[in-house]
């Protein structure tokens, strides 16, 4: 039963704090507490004012006052703090016109799933992000006039095999093997196993975690679906309390897409389902992979707009370190059922209506899920809306194709700057049902060409000096 007001006032008597966060544009949680006595009913119709010029890609310092309104069915009690902390995700308002603000993620995901209804498509949409990470002991980096480095340790990563670590046990996990070994090489079941329990606190469902492929600590925690919205709230929730029960086991946590060299990144896959009451619109018996028209449709807008699409879902200059030809991760712009090498994946781990779904691999933990998820849905609703053709499943693995034929397969672009660009000219389908608007658009490609794109192109990287230095 959602929570009401009245609900929050009640858990506001069993601790010290009520804290109230929200994402910005980007996708970090911002947040502020005040005294739980302080709480009351009047705060969830006046709000709490706050300064939108101080939070990225918000608002301009002549206009900065904002306001939140806290949405009481997302209240918890936060699981990973010292002091009792109930924890309330808000709406931002502007506090002239007392209308949502159309750079307010939250916002943004709230709309793409009005726009779903209004299409009759479907009445609900389900996501289910598998959202990768590392667990590090160590990590240290600098970028100066002179200097740029960056050093990350791993008890268990394997180049720590030869070192004196007063004992040193062995057993590192070598590059690319770091999956599902059990402890001793699995030195974070206990902190991954701990990181459930306070999700669940938290009220998140947890269906699995494991260690990952790579070596030095990636791990993955799945968490149970939900719909959009609601799904990006817990992905909020996932990276805080991945983030916060690291540090009290003395390590540190990052969503980084691709932080090592040579093992591999950290992806962000996304099984997405639409349902019109209790029937799920992707299934048909007689389909392909158990595929309906409507799935097929949904898949070509992903592969249609996949590359602009990227411009949220895989949205840093770090995400094309991972997003690269011939290796593991999902470029190719094509579908399969059980073919990991294709960027839209159909899982036959069940035969069941319920488990169709689709799976896209592209996107990373980078990104803002409010933004990703949105994007994502607004991509399949414009193929279903012009019934587009995804072309035939490819069955294969595509990196095994004859050279003639893998040129015929078309890839995601090879950097942010180039996804942007796509974003550019092949925008119009975010616009629907006034989802995204010119004004986000432009905000997200602004911010991203100045303060991400631009920064990184302008400095000499380390191994240009192993290449260049004596010619």
């Amino acid at each position: 039963m959602a929570k009401k007001p009245s609900d929050v006032i009640k858990m506001a008597k069993e601790v010290k704090f009520v804290d109230f966060r929200f994402t910005d544009l980007i996708g970090t949680w911002q947040h502020f507490s005040v005294p739980a006595g302080m709480v009351d009913e009047d705060m969830f119709d006046d709000g709490l004012g706050f300064d939108g010029s101080s939070v990225r890609g918000f608002q301009d310092i002549h206009e900065s006052d904002m306001i939140l309104i806290p949405d009481a069915d997302t209240a918890f009690v936060d699981p990973v703090l010292d002091v009792p902390t109930l924890a309330i995700i808000c709406d931002i308002f502007d506090p002239i016109t007392r209308q949502p603000y159309s750079r307010d993620p939250r916002y943004i995901a709230k709309k793409a799933e009005a726009y779903l209804k209004q299409t009759g498509i479907a009445d609900t949409s389900f996501w289910g992000p598998e959202a990768e990470f590392f667990l590090f002991n160590d990590v240290r980096y600098s970028s100066g006039t002179n200097a740029a480095y960056y050093h990350i340790d791993s008890q268990e990563a394997w180049w720590n095999s030869g070192k004196e670590l007063g004992p040193n046990f062995g057993a590192q996990i070598p590059a690319k093997r770091g999956y599902f070994p059990t402890p001793p090489a699995d030195q974070l079941q206990d902190i991954r196993s701990e990181i459930v329990l306070a999700l669940e606190a938290a009220g998140v469902t947890v269906e699995l975690h494991h260690h990952e492929v790579a070596t030095a600590g990636q791990s993955e925690i799945d968490l149970r679906f939900d719909t959009l919205t609601r799904m990006a709230d817990k992905i909020m929730i996932y990276k805080y309390i991945v983030k916060n029960v690291a540090r009290k086991f003395g390590l540190t946590a990052t969503f980084m897409p691709k932080p090592l060299f040579g093992d591999n990144g950290s992806g962000m896959h996304v099984h997405q389902s639409l349902w019109k009451g209790d029937k799920n619109v992707f299934y048909d018996e007689a389909g392909y992979a158990q595929l309906s028209a409507a799935a097929k449709n949904y898949i070509g807008g992903l592969l249609n707009h996949g590359s602009s699409v990227l411009a949220f879902a895989a949205p840093t200059t770090n995400s094309y370190k991972r997003l690269v030809p011939g290796f593991e991760a999902p470029v190719n712009l094509a579908f399969s059922q059980r073919n990991r090498s294709a960027i839209c994946r159909i899982p036959v781990y069940s035969s069941s209506p319920k488990a169709k779904r689709v799976e896209f691999r592209a996107p990373d933990p980078s990104a803002n899920p409010y933004l990703a998820f949105a994007a994502l849905l607004l991509a399949g609703l414009d193929g279903i809306q012009a019934q587009t053709d995804p072309g035939l499943p490819m069955d294969v693995d595509l990196y095994d194709l004859p050279p003639e034929e893998f040129a015929k397969v078309k890839q995601v672009p090879d950097s942010l700057a180039k996804v942007l660009d796509v974003l550019d000219s092949d925008h119009d389908y975010l616009l629907a049902g006034d989802v995204f608007t010119p004004d986000v658009l432009e905000n997200w490609i602004g911010y991203k060409r100045e303060m991400e794109i631009d920064p990184i192109r302008m400095r000499p990287h380390p191994y240009e000096f192993n290449l260049y230095f004596d010619i």
